[in-house]
């Protein structure tokens, strides 16, 4: 009986490995046979998941193979994670497809340092001339060459509830001191002024970004994270110091530091809080989302963080970040085909991907020739005159100095730390990994 089993075993095992030697053969027989160049593309936007993507990707391939009839693409659709699972196993293997998706900063950099990345400042310097919005193809560079070129982007304005407000008859701060009395007013009418789930941290280190940049300007925190400054910058002690004002004066709805951002979310959603400072990858919900009454998104505006009295931030630099780009892998037998249809594809998406797909572009959209919602034409218009973009901190350090940044804005929020502790903590965090 055993040997039975044994033999069926086998028996299965063959024919699954014929089944993929006959897959595997069919289609390397079918790519010689035509004499067409053939681009493997590896992306993850299957189209049960991500349809919206898919179908924007699919369709770009389509025109592309039409415009070049030479060229076929041939691509492989995982899932998010079950990418990111093959990318390590074929990078191990120096096996990494012509054309890929990749994330920007710490993701990046192990890839190029074992030299399996192609640079892609020529295609940047030859097709895209001022397209991309400022700061997103830095967060691609190592060592003064780019490596990936974005597709997404996302930004963070504070969101706020137009009825709350001109029930306090309060305006839009476009100052520090306009928003603190903004928050001042709301604490006395008994209004949660601000709703923040500091459970996940990064939430409120995206609060803490925006006075670090207000106050020391979009080099304070970028250089203390690069070494050629220090976390113990005058300017990123005041960030911390008013971030404890803000806490101490109930800026911030109660239990913030135990709630996550979807349960904090909720408090806007259901118009018990009246600001909430998140990506733009909540858009959906002020615009197009079928599961949002309209009722809810007429009352939803934004505003940029306001500037600071004194400080050498501009209103025009944004808290955000790239999503995923897409990279060209230097071994590729192919390189210049595969930089030439990423170039095309980063192209095209710029021109579908919101009015398709609710997604920012990391390129300059032409808003006057779409038809979108009022406030994604703010926003992308917003974008296009952006002077800086300033990648969250966490994706900025390496995963070791990025887990104290997270654990001390937790602190600090939540009185654990004083802002010199803050400061300090981080400062030695970075030292030790000079």
């Amino acid at each position: 009986m055993r040997r039975k089993s044994i033999f069926v075993m086998m028996s299965i095992v063959m024919i699954v490995v014929l089944a993929l030697a006959g897959c595997s053969l069919s289609t390397n027989e079918s790519a010689s046979s035509d004499g067409k160049t053939v681009i493997k593309f590896m992306h993850l936007w299957p189209e049960g998941s991500s349809k919206a993507q898919y179908t924007i990707v699919n369709n770009i391939i389509k025109q592309y193979e039409k415009d070049h009839p030479d060229i076929k693409i041939q691509t492989e659709i995982l899932g998010n994670e079950q990418y990111k699972d093959k990318i390590k196993v074929l990078s191990a293997s120096n096996e990494l497809p012509d054309v890929g998706v990749t994330w920007a900063a710490g993701y990046l950099k192990p890839f190029v340092e074992g030299n399996m990345l192609a640079p892609l400042d020529d295609k940047i310097e030859s097709d895209f001339k001022d397209s991309f919005v400022a700061g997103t193809t830095e967060a691609y560079a190592v060592d003064g060459k780019t490596y990936g070129l974005p597709l997404e982007l996302n930004i963070t304005p504070v969101y706020y509830n137009k009825e709350i407000f001109e029930k306090y008859n309060l305006e839009i701060p476009e100052t520090y001191d306009q928003f603190v009395e903004v928050v001042k007013t709301l604490v006395d009418k008994g209004v949660t002024p601000i709703t923040l789930g500091n459970k996940d941290r990064w939430t409120g280190s995206m609060w803490y970004m925006y006075l670090a940049d207000r106050i020391g300007g979009s080099e304070a925190l970028a250089n203390a994270i690069n070494r050629s400054g220090s976390f113990e910058d005058p300017a990123l002690l005041k960030a911390a110091e008013e971030v404890k004002k803000l806490v101490d004066m109930g800026a911030f709805v109660k239990g913030f530091n135990g709630l996550s951002n979807d349960e904090a979310k909720g408090y806007f959603m259901n118009e018990q809080a009246a600001m909430y400072l998140m990506a733009t990858w909540e858009l959906p919900n002020y615009t197009t989302s079928p599961d949002v009454t309209q009722e809810f998104k007429d009352k939803v505006g934004y505003f940029k963080f306001p500037t600071y009295e004194g400080g050498k931030g501009d209103i025009n630099s944004y808290v955000g970040g790239p999503g995923v780009g897409l990279f060209v892998s230097e071994n590729s037998k192919v390189k210049d085909e595969s930089k030439d249809f990423v170039s095309y594809l980063v192209k095209e998406w710029g021109k579908r991907s919101v009015s398709d797909a609710g997604v920012i572009p990391a390129t300059v959209v032409d808003t006057s020739s779409t038809e979108l919602d009022q406030m994604y034409i703010d926003i992308l218009n917003d974008l296009g005159s952006a002077s800086n973009l300033t990648l969250y901190a966490d994706v900025q350090m390496s995963s070791s100095v990025a887990q104290v940044h997270l654990d001390m804005i937790q602190s600090l929020f939540g009185g654990q730390a004083t802002p010199k502790d803050f400061v300090k903590k981080q400062e030695e965090a970075l030292s030790e990994e000079e």
